[in-house]
């Protein structure tokens, strides 16, 4: 794993944690999925060959940010993004939010806020909400116990088995949150609508999809992302569920290099920010 500075970055109600690698001005902030942690991105990282500056930190709620206070809705995942990249001075930079973390990249790019560039959102879910309340409840009780953490990885989140050291750290992290912050996904971010704010979305965006995902399946971006993102384009990762940074992370790696390369050049314009 390549190292990483850790550095502290003020936001509400606290200081948030956030590990840094210098490098070429456009950065990669990587935002990572319900249960996951900074160490989700860790395998795609090393292996990413563009020479990006390279951000990621723990949800608040989660992990190394688990003492910061609520609330802990996408809402104001999306603030502590922004806090972040102005924390840390970024001028340029994509965002790279995986499931949850790509609904929270979402909502930051519907504000058009300066220096964004554009958008990889791995397995993302959509702004148009697609379980209903009884599927969210369940949903609610995938991460009470080891056992069920590892049901969920079994049975829904991977297409193959991880290896036990890839197994273990996500046993660890979809276990490292307060109850509310872990509550707050499945009992409102997932079935929140933002598809209004979502037709705001002015820059680029590349979704990669896993072709064995069984949470956002292709069929499901293809419907109910696609015609809402504006100009959104769509790859789909072969061999990989929806834990794709961690089953197939060169393949990641290698698509958000391309897509990163063509986003250094271009010119900043001015931007017109949208009321929040």
């Amino acid at each position: 794993m390549k190292k990483m500075d850790m550095r502290q970055v003020n936001v509400s109600g606290g200081s948030l944690p956030v590990w840094v690698q210098d490098g070429e001005p456009t950065a990669l902030v990587f935002l990572h999925y319900w249960g996951g942690s900074h160490r989700t991105f860790a395998s795609v990282i090393d292996r990413l060959a563009s020479g990006c500056a390279v951000v990621s930190y723990d949800h608040r709620g989660w992990g190394a940010a688990r003492g910061l206070p609520g609330p802990y809705g996408i809402g104001q995942l999306a603030d502590d993004a922004l806090d972040v990249v102005r924390g840390l001075g970024l001028s340029r930079y994509v965002l790279v939010g995986h499931s949850m973390g790509g609904k929270v990249a979402q909502l930051v790019a519907s504000r058009r806020p300066d220096g964004l560039a554009g958008l990889v959102l791995v397995a993302p879910a959509p702004p148009r909400p697609t379980v209903d309340a009884q599927a969210a409840d369940a949903l609610s009780h995938a991460y009470d116990s080891r056992a069920t953490v590892g049901d969920a990885l079994q049975h829904v989140l991977t297409h193959r088995p991880l290896p036990a050291d890839l197994r273990e750290q996500v046993l660890a992290d979809s276990l490292a949150a307060g109850d509310d912050a872990r509550l707050a996904w499945p009992r409102h971010g997932i079935t929140e609508d933002i598809t209004a704010a979502a037709g705001a979305i002015d820059v680029p965006v590349l979704v990669l999809a896993g072709r064995h995902d069984r949470v956002d399946p292709p069929a499901s971006l293809e419907a109910d992302l696609l015609p809402v993102v504006p100009g959104a384009r769509m790859t789909v990762i072969e061999d990989t569920g929806h834990l794709s940074p961690l089953e197939a992370p060169g393949d990641l790696a290698d698509q958000i290099d391309r897509f990163t390369a063509g986003r250094r050049s271009v010119p900043r314009r001015p931007r017109r920010r949208v009321a929040r």
